[in-house]
């Protein structure tokens, strides 16, 4: 899609996107008329998907409603090794083999290597040709044979597994830090602050405070540029990132909205999400409130490519929006944005603790933490 399509646009385009919130029950009848009717049920869409609620089909809508067109049994579902396949039918076909303790990884609606290693397992289960393709064969077998299990749950189970035996050290471990680049405010001055640079700086005093106790930390941009959202995840996930933190700062054309908020991957439709990374995302919610006077605004699941994408438990900080004067003030000061660095790193370290280490909210401090064994 060339452009972004919003109310008053006509053509072609609408009508191609129109017809999917047909079929997906968002409408009635078509039309290539991009008037409020269309505008409301594009929000329904984006507020069901855990996407952005603008009413504007831009790159990422387009791109969900895309993944979203494609039912299970529409087409043949294989690895690509040019483009991987994406779609709410690959995400159908993981949660259904999931269902039945075949490990797909993440149910993400990608299908690869994993995905791909589930369908040859459950092929050989069943007897039919193991070529890691989802045909008909394989689809009928599948329909025959899946259990009524709740959807995701063995997935959550091993995720929540992995990282129970994990060392509460943080040293040795890898995490990755995306300071976010983009926004209404990028490389501009708001209320004093300029966001990319804010941003940045506060992952630099997180990534120094993290060096210190032995972690590993990669930046996925520097000071001057940043490179594409996919490439930032192919970052993450080639290191085997033990967790990635996005940091951002929010803006409002209502210069009264304030306050912080996290997400996680997470889709309540398909009953899909990260427990670890939900986890994460309450722990530094929590912390940073109990810490600051930034006004809490909830922890959310989300289905942004940048959670649903990333194979390590991912977070995204919304710091506050810098379209408020007070959030604005707030962190453009350097001892307000060190409290945030120590709620983060906090959050970091409890996620890492049993129940019986574990401390209550905004109680621990950094000097706390070598004696729950940061360097054992």
């Amino acid at each position: 899609m060339s452009k972004d399509l919003t109310r008053g646009d006509r053509g072609d385009a609408v009508a191609l996107f129109v017809n999917i919130l047909i079929r997906l029950g968002f409408l009635s009848k078509p039309t290539d008329n991009f008037d409020n009717v269309v505008e409301e049920a594009v929000k329904a869409f984006q507020q069901e998907r855990g996407l952005k609620v603008t009413g504007v089909v831009d790159q990422v809508s387009a791109r969900a409603l895309e993944e979203a067109r494609y039912k299970l049994g529409d087409r043949v579902l294989a690895l690509n090794s040019t483009a991987l396949m994406h779609g709410d039918d690959v995400s159908n076909l993981q949660s259904r083999l999931v269902e039945m303790g075949f490990n797909c990884g993440k149910i993400d609606g990608v299908y690869g290597l994993l995905t791909e290693s589930a369908v040859k397992e459950f092929q050989k289960s069943v007897g039919v040709a193991v070529d890691g393709k989802c045909g008909p064969g394989t689809l009928i077998a599948l329909m025959r044979l899946v259990k009524t299990v709740s959807g995701g749950a063995p997935s959550a189970l091993r995720e929540s597994t992995k990282h129970a035996v994990r060392s509460p050290a943080l040293a040795n471990k890898i995490i990755v830090i995306d300071p976010s680049w983009g926004g209404e405010f990028k490389g501009e001055v708001a209320n004093g602050v300029i966001e990319s640079e804010l941003v940045f700086d506060i992952a630099q005093r997180l990534e120094g405070r993290l060096l210190a106790l032995g972690v590993t930390v990669l930046l996925t941009r520097s000071a001057k540029n940043s490179p594409l959202e996919n490439q930032r995840i192919e970052l993450a996930n080639s290191v085997n990132a033990d967790l990635f933190i996005a940091l951002k700062v929010d803006s409002s054309v209502n210069t009264k909205a304030n306050g912080v908020a996290t997400y996680y991957y997470g889709r309540d439709i398909q009953g899909v999400h990260s427990v670890v990374g939900e986890r994460f995302a309450t722990l530094i919610q929590r912390e940073i409130c109990a810490r600051t006077d930034l006004l809490n605004c909830r922890t959310h699941g989300k289905s942004w490519d940048i959670l649903r994408l990333t194979k390590a438990p991912a977070v995204r900080i919304d710091l506050g929006y810098l379209s408020n004067p007070g959030d604005a003030k707030r962190l453009s000061d350097p001892q307000f944005r060190d409290s945030l660095v120590e709620a983060i790193l906090v959050a970091i370290q409890r996620l890492y603790l049993s129940a019986e280490d574990d401390a209550k909210t905004g109680t621990l401090r950094l000097s706390d933490l070598r004696r729950a064994g940061l360097r054992n």
